[in-house]
Order: C-alpha cells, then structure tokens, then sequence
C-alpha cells in the first residue's frame, strides 16, 4: 500500500499520519514514514527525541550537488536528472519506535516549483519510494502535491485528505481533489477530523456529497497537550488510535 495523506494547513493531517502509521504498524505492516511536508513535523509526531536536530533532504546541500552533478546556485548549470537514490531510504531514515521515517521538506526559495537539482532529488526519490519499495509507505503532505509526479501519482493507492468543519478547509479538499485527478489518483478518501458535535459532522457529510468519507475523529484536548509536551498523539489520545484503526480494518489490506 501507497498511501498519501493532504489537507489544509491546521486540520490535524500530521496528527493523522501518527495514528495510522501506528495503527498499521500495530498490525504488523513494515511502514516507511514520508514527512514531505515543508512544515516538518512528523518525526516530533512519532516520538523522535531529537526530531529538532534533523536536517530534511532537500536542505543536504552536499547530497544534492552530488547526486545530480551539479553546484546548487549556480546560473544555467546543467544538472543530472536522475540521480541515484535507491540507497537513501537506508542511509537517511530514521527509526521512529520501530517505523523508518524519512523527512524531506520542501523547496522554500525563489526556485520553488520550478526544476532545480532539490526538487529533482525528492522527485526522483518518492518515485522510488512508491514504485520500488516493498513497504508500506505513508506520505504526510502539503496541499499543493508538488512532490508527485504524474507517473507516480498513479501508483499512489490511496489519497486521504483530512479536514475540519469549515468552509475553508473543504475548499482546500476541493483543490486537492482537482489536483488528484489531474494526476490520475482515483482513489480519495476524506477524514473528518476536530469533530464536536454531529452537528460539526452532518456539516461535513452536506457539504462534501460528493466525496466518500472513511471516518470521523472526535475533537481531544490531549491531541493540544501530547503536541506541548512533544509526545506521539497517540500516547494521550488512546481513543483516536482505536479509532484509526477501525477505520483501515479492511481498507489498507
């Protein structure tokens, strides 16, 4: 299984992750943990200790030049567009309580977007991480999908996007689900997440009939206090974890 995880900013997409990297993990599934969001967070969300000492891949200046032969910076400098990678999974994750996470970040400078030798490497590296490895992997991703290609996209198995009850946060599940089918993805699931009331939930399910719901997580003021406190959600909110994995139970076979 392939599975990507989006949504706007705020909603409790990383939070999310957690609990499903945990709940497959419990169920006894190798998980590679992607954190491709530029707000890195997934590493403090799974326990990492140090998770404040990491440095994402699209930050390891040396790794790049060398892997696509070129110097970062550089006017009109030809670069290497595809550069090695199948053996990074092994040398640059990190054991999160037994899941590999890889933190890979994103491309904050006036390159953004557009083709420059970081934005190739992580390209080229979650082609590799979803067409060639044998795990589980879960992607934790920004809204915009920019790390996926077209080809990849397709071998992505599942698109879950997390929001909260609010008109914005539908807009932007709106947005990414315009993006996953111009990337062929057509497999999209939405979690309910910050639910208060079944007030907060009919207003998801009449707003968003067109989508297809895997389930709701209840608001929890542990999910504020695990993060205060650098802990993994799932630590504080036993509850969520339980209901992640009913959730999956016949879905993430």
């Amino acid at each position: 299984m392939k599975i990507a995880i989006s949504g706007k900013g705020g909603v409790g997409k990383t939070t999310f992750a957690a609990f499903l990297i945990k709940s497959l993990q419990m169920k006894g599934k190798s998980v590679l943990a992607i954190d491709a969001d530029p707000d890195s967070n997934l590493a403090q969300a799974l326990g990492v200790k140090n998770y404040k000492e990491i440095t994402p891949i699209s930050e390891m200046k040396s790794l790049i030049e060398e892997r696509t032969e070129t110097k970062i910076g550089t006017m009109g400098a030809l670069f290497k567009m595809n550069p090695k990678v199948s053996d990074l999974p092994e040398k640059l994750s990190i054991n999160a309580d037994g899941v590999k996470l890889m933190v890979l970040g994103g491309i904050k400078t006036a390159e953004g977007g557009c083709i420059c030798p970081q934005s190739v490497l992580l390209k080229v590296l979650i082609t590799h991480l979803i067409l060639a490895r044998g795990e589980v992997v879960v992607l934790d991703m920004e809204a915009g999908l920019e790390h996926l290609g077209r080809g990849t996209a397709r071998a992505v198995d599942k698109m879950i996007v997390v929001v909260e009850p609010g008109s914005r946060s539908i807009e932007t599940a709106r947005h990414i689900k315009r993006l996953t089918e111009e990337l062929r993805i057509k497999n999209i699931e939405i979690v309910g997440n910050k639910i208060r009331s079944e007030k907060d939930k009919d207003f998801l399910l009449k707003n968003m009939n067109d989508f297809s719901f895997l389930g709701f997580l209840p608001f929890n003021e542990n999910i504020i206090e695990a993060d205060l406190a650098s802990r993994p959600p799932y630590e504080l909110n036993p509850e969520g974890l339980k209901i992640v994995s009913e959730m999956i139970q016949g879905n993430f076979e």
